[in-house]
């Protein structure tokens, strides 16, 4: 049986540099050991890596389609829809692209969604079914 968990999540990026400074202006954290071809940052258990897609083609040998999105979204969840409209202004005046304006949801919650420099989409949300722990981190229990 393998362990039930996620460690790091790479995206590909065109310009390393851009991106690096666009996760900077969110507010996260940079972590140690990156380079000119690739950045992490620290998230709770896990690192979001940003590599860069020349970089990421050669290392694993295989090609990159160019800016793609819909085939993954990344979410994060806020206790409130007060925190995700205030979330969702920082990230646009960080430079992401407005995809949806955050609105009440189909399912009973509130969620907009923005794209980062290179195309990945990124959906802030407040699910009211959904708990927290004491930092603000998802129990998984609703």
């Amino acid at each position: 049986m393998t362990p039930q968990r996620v460690t790091m999540i790479t995206l590909s990026v065109q310009n390393i540099t851009a991106s690096r400074d666009f996760y900077l202006k969110l507010g996260w954290q940079e972590a140690e050991g990156g380079t000119e071809n690739i950045a992490f940052f620290k998230l709770r258990g896990l690192l979001l890596s940003l590599y860069s897609r020349d970089a990421l083609t050669n290392d694993i040998g295989l090609p990159i389609a160019p800016r793609t999105t819909g085939s993954i979204t990344l979410a994060t969840n806020y206790d409130s829809p007060a925190a995700v409209d205030a979330a969702f202004d920082v990230a646009l005046d960080a430079g992401a692209i407005e995809v949806g304006k955050p609105a009440e949801t189909n399912w009973g919650g509130y969620s907009g969604m923005f794209a980062d420099p290179d195309g990945h989409l990124w959906e802030y949300a407040h699910n009211p079914f959904w708990t927290f722990d004491a930092d603000g981190y998802l129990t998984g229990d609703a």
